[in-house]
């Protein structure tokens, strides 16, 4: 079997690993919502927790592709989450991660993320290991997946007619040691999106991630608004560099999207 697979369930066999998090107060929007740069830190975080715990003896080195949030019901400040991540596909040099949110409060978020697996010394994909496979494997259940770009392509016509361009101020705060900002930093331009109408109770939100965003860069954003459906385009430029798409994102009613496997 193969194509995008994103929100496929667990099996009754394979590795799985939980972690537990409680909603706190830096985590929340005004309103007392766990907001979904905090959501994305947990399941980054956790992402992290269980590579170490499986103890793969090789120097590896991933980076994130694209992540797909399904929101069923937020969660709450104070509210307990349990975090449980599996394998759910697999490709020759990546491998998707899925992620379900279970709060004790009702909270319930399903996260898919694309990783590619990297030689450290040459910053090129690398095959997955037999290590890796043997590990993870059973729990992708044969699935297979592709790691080609699935949002539209930034069209600044479009953008002008249909939303506009806004200046997005980057934080120190939002880098990590490699000077590139962090995965889940991306994630506070959808909260302000969101803030500017009533936020709905059920949505997809993705991004898919390109090049980066450096420190000294300069950061637009293109945004589209059309028949319900929010895009953002990350455009950043520089000292002596064009203005170039460092991460394109979606938010769309969870109704309209593709909650299953879709072939390809």
């Amino acid at each position: 079997m193969s194509g995008e697979f994103f929100m496929v369930d667990q099996l009754d066999t394979g590795r799985f690993f939980s972690a537990n998090r409680k909603v706190r107060l830096g985590d929340v929007t005004p309103s007392g919502r766990l907001r979904l740069d905090a959501l994305n830190r947990y399941t980054q975080d956790v992402s992290n927790d269980d590579t170490t715990d499986a103890e793969l003896s090789e120097e590896t080195a991933w980076v994130v592709r694209r992540t797909h949030v399904d929101v069923h019901h937020h969660a709450s400040l104070g509210e307990r989450l349990t975090l449980t991540t599996f394998c759910g596909a697999l490709g020759r040099r990546w491998a998707d991660r899925r992620i379900c949110v279970r709060g004790d409060a009702g909270a319930h978020y399903e996260v898919a993320t694309l990783w590619i697996h990297l030689d450290p010394a040459s910053g090129r994909p690398l095959a997955l290991s037999d290590q890796f496979l043997s590990i993870y494997g059973s729990a992708a259940d044969d699935r297979t997946v592709k790691a080609k770009l699935l949002l539209p392509k930034y069209d600044g016509a479009l953008v002008e007619t249909s939303g506009g361009h806004r200046r997005w101020p980057t934080r120190s705060v939002d880098f990590d040691p490699q000077q590139h900002m962090n995965n889940a930093a991306y994630w506070a331009v959808f909260e302000e999106l969101l803030a500017e109408a009533e936020c709905p109770p059920t949505f997809r939100a993705t991004v898919e991630y390109g090049a980066g965003i450096a420190m000294d860069a300069t950061v637009d954003l293109a945004v589209v608004v059309d028949d319900g459906v929010t895009r953002v385009w990350w455009l950043a430029s520089g000292e002596g560099v064009q203005s170039e798409v460092a991460a394109s994102g979606a938010v769309e009613p969870l109704s309209a999207a593709s909650l299953s496997a879709a072939s390809g």
